[in-house]
C-alpha cells in the first residue's frame, strides 16, 4: 500500500444539519464529505446497527390455523425496544452461557398465553397485550408506546385519527382454540436476518446546485414561463405573482430527470438552467421501525462505523489481514 506524500492529507470533517427530527423520522444534511462517506453511513444504518428480536421460539400448544413456523416467524418481525442493545452481548460471544443464549447478558425471555373462550368472537392474540417480556427494558413497541400514553408522555393515537392501535396481530383464535409459546430474544444485526434491522428506510440525495439564466428568462412570455415551468414533474419551480419571475421553490424536489433541460433546448433556450448535483453535500432520509428512536439508530450508527475505521487504522502495512478480519 503506497503512502500519501508527506504533508498531504485526504482527512475530511463532516457536519450534519438537523433539519426535521421524530421519534421515528429524521431529516438531516451531511455535508463536506465524499459519496463513499454517506453511503458507508447508509449502509451501517440499515445492517449493522444492533438491536433485539426474538430468535428461538418453543411452541407449547398451538391448536390456532398457523403452523408453528409461521408462527415463529411473525414473532420475529415484531419490533422491539432496542435501547440497550449496544450493551448487550452477542449469544454467540457470551461467556456467561457458553454461546447458548439464554442469560441475561445476551437474551431477553418472552411468554405468550392466550385461549379463546367466547363461542361468538374471534380472539385476536396481539403483541401488546399478549406477548410479555421478562425485561422491561426490552418489549414490543406497541407495548412501550402505551405505557407512554398512559404516562402522559405523549398523545393518545397520535398520528391515528381513528384511534385504532391494537398492536401487531400474531394471530386469531375461535372458540377452543389456544396458544402457549415461550421465546428467546437475542441481538443480532441486519446483515444476518431483516428482522434486526432497525431502519424502515434510509435514503440520501445529492444536493441539487440549480442556477437559473436570468437573462434568457427574461426573453421569454409569460405563458413561455408558465409551459416551462409546468414540465417538471415535480414542483421545483414557481413563478412570483409579483413579479413573473421564475424562482426554485423547492431544489430538493428535483429528480434529476432532465425534463426542465429537454423543455428548454426544444424552446431554443438552451442554457436556460444549469442543473448540477453538489457532490459533498448529501440530504438523508431516515425511518425507523421504533426498535430505535431516529436518533439513536443515526448516533449508534456513527459509532459502528467508527469502530469499524478504527480496526482499520490499528493494522500497519505489512501486517496480516487474518488479523483485521478477527477483528472486525
Amino acid at each position: 500500500m503506497e503512502r500519501p506524500a508527506t504533508g498531504v492529507t485526504y482527512q475530511r470533517f463532516p457536519r450534519v444539519k438537523i433539519r426535521e427530527l421524530k421519534d421515528d423520522y429524521a431529516k438531516f444534511e451531511l455535508r463536506d464529505t465524499c459519496a463513499s462517506m454517506a453511503n458507508a453511513l447508509r449502509r451501517v444504518m440499515i445492517a449493522e446497527v444492533p438491536t433485539v428480536a426474538i430468535d428461538l421460539v418453543e411452541i407449547e400448544s398451538n391448536s390456532s390455523v398457523l403452523n408453528d413456523e409461521f408462527i415463529a416467524h411473525r414473532l420475529g418481525l415484531i419490533p422491539l425496544t432496542s435501547s440497550a442493545a449496544m450493551g448487550m452481548r452477542f449469544s454467540r460471544d457470551c461467556d456467561a452461557c457458553d454461546g447458548d443464549g439464554s442469560c441475561e447478558h445476551c437474551s431477553v425471555e418472552f411468554h405468550l398465553a392466550a385461549r379463546a373462550t367466547d363461542s361468538g368472537q374471534t380472539l385476536e392474540v396481539t403483541s401488546t397485550k399478549d406477548l410479555r417480556s421478562t425485561d422491561p427494558k426490552v418489549c414490543p413497541v406497541d407495548q412501550a408506546r402505551e405505557y407512554q400514553q398512559a404516562l402522559g408522555n405523549i398523545d393518545p393515537y397520535d398520528g391515528d385519527p381513528q384511534g385504532d392501535h391494537r398492536g401487531i396481530l400474531i394471530v386469531k383464535l375461535r372458540r377452543g382454540q389456544e396458544l402457549r409459546l415461550r421465546a428467546i430474544a437475542r441481538k443480532g444485526i441486519g446483515k444476518d436476518h431483516a428482522k434486526w434491522s432497525p431502519a424502515a428506510t434510509v435514503t440520501f440525495m445529492y444536493e441539487p446546485d440549480i442556477r437559473i439564466n436570468e437573462e434568457l428568462m427574461e426573453t421569454l412570455t409569460l405563458e413561455e414561463k408558465t409551459s416551462w415551468v409546468e414540465s417538471s414533474p415535480t414542483k421545483v419551480f414557481d413563478i412570483d405573482p409579483n413579479t413573473q419571475q421564475v424562482v426554485v421553490s423547492d431544489p430538493e424536489a428535483y429528480t434529476y430527470d432532465d425534463e426542465v433541460i429537454k423543455k428548454a433546448e426544444a424552446m431554443g433556450k438552451p442554457g436556460l438552467i444549469e442543473i448540477n448535483a453538489k457532490e459533498d453535500s448529501f440530504v438523508f432520509t431516515v425511518e425507523t421501525t421504533g426498535a430505535l428512536t431516529a436518533y439513536e439508530l443515526i448516533m449508534n450508527a456513527i459509532t459502528v462505523l467508527r469502530q469499524k475505521l478504527d480496526a482499520v487504522r490499528l493494522q500497519d502495512d505489512d501486517a496480516d489481514l487474518g488479523e483485521l478480519g478477527a477483528h472486525l
